[in-house]
């Protein structure tokens, strides 16, 4: 059944100006990195590349990006499995549903909110343990901490719809628990996995507010030396061109796991097709 030419316009119409608002400030950041008045008009990157602080502030962002996704997947990925695996499914009220909400909670909550309450909490337990100096330990902790519930709930997403008579079947088969989880679960929620794992390293790379209030003296990370260096210079063409060059990693990152899920699912239709014929 065809779309109406009347709706395809309407739609169009609709789609586009938010299209231009969306891309049209990205742009803009990689147009206003080149400094034609210069000897290059690269000159701004040349700069950029320059800077041992950046690259330092680059190195603790990776390390936290990195460590905090690896972390926040895996606790993620068994959280997701225990709430989709043993929740209630014909309970009524709000008690069934309270696991739920609870994960929910620090997603809707503001960052500003939470990175003061991380602080609190950090301080509070340095100045009665001495543990959980200010610094990138901290910071790690707390971006697991926000980071789980996404990948949790991908994970739950991908298993709430799995039948689960699969479950009894595996143990009909004589498949433990440990079994049943890496040969059924984990085949199933792969594409979560990698989408929790990539998720959480934008969302770490991007995060300011919470590595704010738990970082420490010797813990700058990229968010905080663009932050320092604008509330210092301006927006200069080197702090775009440093934009530009995170928005052209994040794309090629979101690019690669486009091809990898297609190409999988691809794999997974012509197995099929195979098996049918």
């Amino acid at each position: 059944m065809s779309i109406p030419a009347s709706v395809r316009y309407t739609l169009a119409g609709i789609s586009w100006p938010v299209y231009v608002l969306l891309y049209t400030p990205l742009v803009l950041v990689a147009y206003y990195s080149l400094t034609p008045h210069a000897a290059s008009e690269w000159h701004a990157y040349q700069l950029l590349f320059s800077d041992s602080a950046v690259f330092t502030a680059l190195q603790r962002s990776l390390i936290l990006a990195l460590g905090s996704a690896s972390s926040s997947t895996a606790l993620g990925v068994l959280l997701g499995y225990g709430l989709a695996r043993f929740r209630n499914r014909h309970g009524r009220g709000w008690l069934s549903h309270l696991p739920g909400l609870i994960i929910y909670t620090p997603i809707i909550m503001p960052s500003i909110v939470f990175g003061i309450s991380e602080l609190i909490f950090f301080n509070l337990v340095h100045n009665a343990t001495g543990l959980f100096a200010a610094g990138l330990q901290t910071m790690m902790i707390a971006h697991i901490t926000f980071q789980v519930p996404y990948v949790a709930l991908t994970v739950f997403a991908r298993l709430s719809g799995l039948d689960p008579n699969l479950f009894d079947a595996a143990h009909d088969l004589y498949a433990d628990g440990v079994k049943s989880f890496i040969h059924l679960i984990l085949p199933v929620v792969q594409p979560a996995i990698i989408g929790g794992f990539l998720l959480g390293i934008t969302l770490s790379i991007d995060d300011f507010t919470i590595s704010f209030f738990t970082a420490g003296p010797g813990s700058v990370t990229l968010p905080i030396y663009i932050y320092s260096a604008i509330a210092r210079k301006g927006v200069t063409p080197e702090i775009n061109a440093l934009g530009t060059v995170m928005i052209g990693t994040i794309i090629i990152m979101a690019l690669g796991h486009f091809f990898i899920t297609s190409r999988r699912e691809r794999a997974g239709h012509f197995a099929a097709r195979g098996n049918l014929g």
